[in-house]
Order: C-alpha cells, then sequence, then structure tokens
C-alpha cells in the first residue's frame, strides 16, 4: 500500500510503498476514503522538518532539554547516534479520515465490514491507503453524511474539546482568536450553543468566512472592529470567553486576550501560540485559564487508546471517542457545516505536490482533503440517480424575424401579483412591444390587468390566444402546478415561451415539456431565471474575472415564513416551496461557475423547511446553498459568496457587491431599489423574440437546473447524493 511520510531530517517527502497492517484484536482495517490535512498542525510538522539543525532546535525548546538530559546520562556519543538515527527516519503524517472498514479484528462487535468510519490518532488515522484504527479511535459516520466530511471527524473533536473547556452558556459572548481549521469551527459550535461569537485574525478572506458560519463579526487582532464589536455586545464589560486557537510566536493572542476579556473570564488554550502570560493583567481580573487536551478524555492514555479501556459514562460524559461521534452527528444533522471550509480536494497520487503548494503559498487553504482512488464507500442508503432529459430538436423550424418596425406582440396566461409588480411594469412602457392579450381564469382578474397595463383585449379563452398568430410570444405566469401543461401548449402552437420558474415539478412534466420541443421542432423557450441577468452581479462577475481552480460558492437564502393561507403552502397541488423557487438560486450558482451541477445533496432538520443543499460541478467545483425559512426578517433575504483562486466575490441582498484580490472592488453607491435582474432578462428576451436569435439562456441549461432542483427532494428522501445523469 502507499503512505506520505516525511523524512524529518532533510524535510524530504514522499508516498512510499510499504507494507499492509495487520488486523489486530480490538481495532479494524479502514481503506481511506478522504485524509485531511491539517494546514495548522501539519503544515508546522512540515515546515519545521525543512529547517536548520539550529532552527528545529529553536522551534522545539522542549526536545532540546531532552537531548541535553540525555548527554548528561548517555553521552555526547551515543545521544548523537540516537538523536541522528530518530531523525534520518521516516515519520508519518496525518490523523483525520473516513474510510471503510476492511477487516475486524477480534473483540470488535460494533462495525462490520462495508461500514464507514472516522477513525482519529496521529498512529492511526494516517495518509495512507490501509490503517489499523483501536476501538476508541473510530466511530460509526451517520447515515446522510459524505465521506469527505466525515473526515473532518478528528479536528471536529478539537474544536468540540476546546469549547466544552470554555463552559459556554446560553447568551453569553465569546472571543476566537485564530481563525484557521480549529477557529472556524469553533465559531460554529459556539454559534451552535447560543453563544454569540466575535472573530480575530489578520486574514480578511477567513474573517468574512467566520461571518459567514455566524460570528457576529471579525476582523484584525489589531483593528478596533473587534474590540467595537466586543464593546457592544458585552455592554463594556468584556467577553465570557476567549477560545486561542492560533499559532505563531507573537504573544498578541494572550494579550487580546485578557484585554477584552470580563472580569473573571475564561482562557482556553487550543491552539500552540506563545503563552507569555502578562501577569498583572491576569492577576487583576483573576482569568481562568484552562488547556484544552486535544480530542478530549482519553487522549495520550494507552489503556484507552490501545488498550479499549473505556471510562465510564456516569464519570466520564466526554471521552474522545464520544467527542468524534458527537461532531459527526452535529454535521450530519447540518448543526456544523464543514462543506465552506474545504478549499481544495487532491488526489492522494499528488500528495507531494499538494504539500508543496501549501508550504510555498501557492495553494491557500483553510482544509485540504486526499481523495484515494477506489475508495468510494457503499452506505446503507440507495444514492439514486435522476436522468436529465436529452434535449432533441428534430426538424427544428426557422423563428420568423419581426419585420423593421412592427411590435412584438405579447400575450399574458396569467396576470397575479409577480406578473403585475415584476413583469408587466418592465414591459408596458417599452418600445417596440404590444401588450396583445391577457388570459385570466376569472373575468375580473383580466379586465383588471388589461385596465391597469393597457393590453388590448382581455379573455379566459387560452385557445383563442394560442390560435392568433399575430401573438409572437406567450408568458406563462399561472400556479407552479400549470406552468408544464401550459408550456407544452404554447410550444406546441408554435409560440417563443416565457414561463416564470418551475418550468416542472415533476420529472414527467420536464419530459412532457422536451417531447412537446421534439415534436414542434419549438425550443424558443425561457425560464424566469432572472438572477443571472442583475446588473450588480454581472459586474461582479466581470471584475472577479475568469478562474483556473475549482471555486467554493454558498448562498443564504434567508426566505422567512409565508403568511397563512398562502398558496405556496399547497405542497400537494403546487409542490414544495423550494420546488417553486429554488431554481433560482441554482441558476445563478450554476451560471457563476459556468457549468451545470453534477449531483445533488440535501438535508433538512426536523420541524421546519430549512435545507442545506450541496451542488457537485464537473471540475471539483462545489455550491452551498442555505434555504432557511426561520431566520429574522430584519436580515437580508440573499447573500452569496464565491471563493477561488486566492479571489472572493461577496453580494449582499443585490444592494452591493465587492471582489476581493489583487485589488479590492467595492460597488461605489447603493442603489434605490435592488435590481434582480427582471429588467434585463425581459430585454434579452424580446431581444431574441424580435430577432429570432438565440434563446438568452440555452435550453439544456434550463433543463439541468430543473431536473437539479428536483433532485432535492430525492436527496432528501434517499438520504445520499442524487447523481444527475445526462440521458444519450
Amino acid at each position: 500500500m502507499k503512505q506520505v511520510v516525511q523524512n524529518y531530517k532533510s524535510g524530504e517527502l514522499s508516498v512510499l510503498d510499504v507494507p499492509v497492517p495487520g488486523c489486530k484484536p480490538g481495532g479494524v482495517l479502514v481503506r481511506s476514503a478522504f485524509s485531511l490535512i491539517s494546514t495548522g498542525t501539519e503544515m508546522m510538522k512540515v515546515s519545521e522538518a525543512g529547517m536548520s539543525m539550529v532552527g528545529k532546535a529553536r522551534s522545539r525548546p522542549d526536545q532540546v532539554a531532552k537531548v541535553m538530559q540525555s548527554v548528561a546520562t548517555n553521552g555526547l556519543p551515543a545521544t548523537y547516534r540516537k538523536v541522528m538515527g530518530k531523525l534520518d527516519s521516516y515519520t508519518p503524517l496525518g490523523y483525520s479520515l473516513c474510510g471503510v472498514v476492511e477487516q475486524v479484528g477480534a473483540g470488535v462487535d460494533d462495525v462490520k465490514v462495508g461500514d464507514l468510519v472516522a477513525c482519529a490518532g496521529n498512529e492511526h488515522a494516517l495518509h495512507a491507503e490501509l490503517n489499523w484504527v483501536p476501538k476508541n479511535l473510530y466511530t460509526p459516520v451517520p447515515d446522510g453524511l459524505a465521506p469527505q466530511h466525515a473526515a473532518f471527524g478528528t479536528v471536529g473533536s478539537i474544536a468540540l474539546q476546546g469549547v466544552r473547556q470554555g463552559e459556554p452558556q446560553l447568551g453569553e459572548v465569546a472571543l476566537v482568536i485564530g481563525l484557521g481549521l480549529i477557529g472556524q469551527l469553533v465559531v460554529q459550535l459556539l454559534t451552535a450553543a447560543g453563544v454569540r461569537v466575535v472573530g480575530a485574525d489578520p486574514d480578511p478572506v477567513r474573517c468574512e468566512l467566520a461571518e459567514q458560519l455566524g460570528a457576529v463579526a471579525c476582523g484584525d487582532p489589531g483593528s478596533a472592529v473587534v474590540e467595537t464589536a466586543v464593546a457592544e455586545l458585552t455592554d463594556g464589560h468584556g467577553v465570557d470567553q476567549v477560545y486561542l486557537a492560533a499559532g505563531g510566536g507573537s504573544n498578541q493572542p494572550v494579550e487580546l486576550a485578557a484585554q477584552l476579556s470580563r472580569d473573571r473570564g475564561r482562557v482556553v488554550d487550543i491552539g500552540k501560540c506563545r503563552l507569555d502570560l502578562p501577569w498583572n493583567a491576569y492577576y487583576e481580573k483573576e482569568l481562568d485559564v484552562r488547556f484544552s487536551r486535544s480530542y478530549g478524555p482519553g487522549r495520550y492514555d494507552p489503556e484507552y487508546e490501545l488498550a479499549g479501556r473505556d471510562y465510564p459514562i456516569g464519570y466520564v460524559r466526554w471521552t474522545e471517542r464520544r467527542n468524534l461521534a458527537c461532531f459527526l452527528d452535529l454535521a450530519a444533522r447540518g448543526r456544523v457545516d464543514v462543506a465552506p471550509l474545504i478549499s481544495h480536494i487532491a488526489d492522494f497520487d499528488d500528495a507531494v505536490e499538494t504539500y508543496r503548494r501549501l508550504k510555498e503559498g501557492e495553494l491557500k487553504a483553510v482544509a485540504v482533503l486526499f481523495r484515494y482512488a477506489g475508495a468510494e464507500p457503499e452506505r446503507p442508503v440507495q444514492a439514486p440517480t435522476l436522468t436529465v432529459p436529452a434535449v432533441l430538436r428534430p426538424g427544428k423550424a426557422a423563428t420568423p424575424v419581426r419585420p423593421a418596425g412592427t411590435p412584438v406582440r405579447l400575450a399574458f396566461v396569467g396576470a397575479g401579483n409577480y406578473a403585475s409588480s415584476m413583469l408587466l411594469p418592465h414591459l408596458a412602457q417599452r418600445e417596440g412591444v404590444a401588450l396583445s392579450t391577457v388570459v385570466t381564469t376569472t373575468a375580473l382578474s383580466a379586465a383588471n390587468a388589461q385596465r391597469k397595463f393597457g393590453f388590448d383585449q382581455a379573455t379566459t379563452d387560452l385557445d383563442a390566444v394560442l390560435g392568433d398568430d399575430s401573438i409572437d410570444a406567450v408568458f406563462v405566469v399561472t400556479r407552479h402546478s400549470s406552468h408544464a401543461e401550459l408550456t407544452k401548449r404554447a410550444l406546441l402552437a408554435g409560440k417563443t415561451v416565457f414561463v416564470e420558474k418551475p418550468l416542472a415539478l415533476t420529472e414527467d412534466e420536464l419530459a412532457g415539456v422536451l417531447a412537446a420541443v421534439e415534436e414542434s421542432g419549438n425550443d424558443r423557450l425561457q425560464v424566469g431565471f432572472n438572477r443571472r441577468f442583475a446588473p450588480l452581479l454581472r459586474e461582479a462577475k466581470g471584475r472577479f474575472g475568469t478562474r483556473s481552480g475549482p471555486a467554493s460558492l454558498r448562498y443564504l437564502v434567508n426566505a422567512g415564513r409565508l403568511q397563512h393561507g398562502s398558496w405556496y403552502l399547497q405542497q400537494g397541488t403546487e409542490g414544495s416551496r423550494f420546488a417553486g423557487e429554488g431554481g433560482h438560486f441554482i441558476d445563478t450558482a450554476s451560471w457563476l461557475l459556468g457549468a451545470d451541477p453534477v449531483s445533488v445533496y440535501a438535508v433538512a432538520p426536523a420541524g421546519n423547511e430549512d435545507l442545506q443543499i450541496v451542488l457537485r460541478y464537473p471540475d471539483g467545483s462545489t455550491a452551498t446553498l442555505s434555504y432557511v425559512t426561520t431566520g429574522a426578517s430584519s436580515f437580508p433575504k440573499e447573500t452569496l459568496d464565491l471563493v477561488a483562486d486566492g479571489k472572493v466575490l461577496k453580494l449582499d441582498d443585490f444592494v452591493r457587491a465587492s471582489v476581493y484580490g489583487g485589488k479590492r472592488w467595492v460597488s461605489s453607491r447603493l442603489p434605490k431599489a435592488r435590481d434582480k435582474g427582471q429588467s434585463a432578462e425581459l430585454a434579452s428576451f424580446i431581444k431574441a423574440v424580435r430577432t429570432g436569435g438565440p434563446m438568452p439562456v440555452p435550453l439544456e441549461s434550463l433543463v439541468a437546473t430543473t431536473a437539479a432542483t428536483l433532485a432535492v427532494q430525492a436527496a432528501l428522501v434517499g438520504g445520499a447524493p442524487v447523481t444527475l445523469a445526462r440521458s444519450l
């Protein structure tokens, strides 16, 4: 098998062929699926190995003391041979992984061959194809949790143990210093525990990420942002807890902790930073300094870790194995989200190059995963596949071009609130457009629309409209359940069609629309995915520029609660709320990433409609969509962040946008109103109708977005990612 090793003397990293470990009693043999690089702990070891002997000695004074003691006891020659022999040996890397049980040792009865487990330990969860893991250092992965996310189990346990040491209480305020991998997890755990969090880190990208994950405010440790936020949140008293998750040789973290702590506050050291405590500051506030020992009780105890002797739960509630299981449970239930922390996934064969890029700063990352070939785990749930129908256009008819000077004649089927507020105002006064006919199911609503927007005619007879050769395009703006059928009829009648989202509520409805395209040869279809046309977002995308590597996109939709009696709540006939409007957000993500998704995964907490959705794209990019209905109405509805190639694009509810990279760009001024792209979308659609040119969005993309929206429900039911397979 292959394993990543390092020569501590030379600093050389390599992937070696080494013997497969035996499966000893009291443990299991695990084939790795994903292992996590801790960009803090591991890169510190890698950097130390590349130092001179003097540099190594300076970085590890504890080891120098041991060497001096050995010289006094065993003499210089013997000590020299011992030290050089140890330095000039291969040492392993890694301590957090997820894999599949390949063999079960004697005395183990809680897992079986084929089970997916998360593993811990710097001697047992290594960057290797196979690892033997003792019983108390692995735990089964909950159903529905992706293996790449379960690979965070060990670092999650470290963060969780640190939070437990702080003893947070509901309503308290905490300061997290250092927003690397551990710090980001601490922020989420504290937020889940009802604690308001302020973060401190010199990296603005990490600060923004922490704010996305729940921190109230974040900033550079030396800036006024952190101090001001603490003062406002605590009425000037100081934070209840400080979590030191930073590394390096600066004493600034412990000094900042004393400055911003309240009287008798708690300071918890999780990372490995300098701890020259300023005596007066800590004494005067009587600060309680605590240390967090790795994953939790049991760590470094061979009787617990190797012999498998558990601590009684009545005496030790949270051991390292129970911490590991607890973190995985939080991740599986969506209380902790590790997807935004994944900066890069590398093939295991590229391990040496990945470490080089990290060390030289070429790859800037919070967390990096190794993916192992041939180790995709089989889950106890079926992973469904949703087939994306092929778009066939046999016998496609030419689209007529409007004669110069003649208006494009439009008919509206439906004239409800959205049509009246978001579409018709942009069309009523548009030059070169004639509102011909409005069709509604009730005579009075048709008359109202005619009076308000100036339609030539108002009717309840759809067949008459579809048979009217003078009408160029039909807008379908009715309730969701009728969209697919009305679109089919309009396409078969030879009309260009604009249908509000969703295009379809089922796979059969989507297939029916495409059958109409095939039968008629008419593919002149647009779905009302307007956000990709929003001027502010388009400008931000242009400023962001092209990208070369995979991207991570996070989209928070604070949808809010619906009013009692809303027809959106009629899920039996109109589909789920997300099925109705989720296509908006999937389309926006796909447009920004320049591709259609290949898989969809979704989880939902019990008791509400909140959804966490992960879309995976062909180049390895991911989009995490949080669709929530339980948020505060005062918070913006849509916030979006796109991260790739050392750049960040941020959109704040179509009011302000910014791009961070070599240079920072921020939209110059606040607009008078949120422009979500309806006007530009309609202009593009009218142009396509007038000229006979291409439709604003390719039909293949409309179909892919609709299929991905439908796949969300399938993923919720199946408890596993849904692969979007393209039919041939």
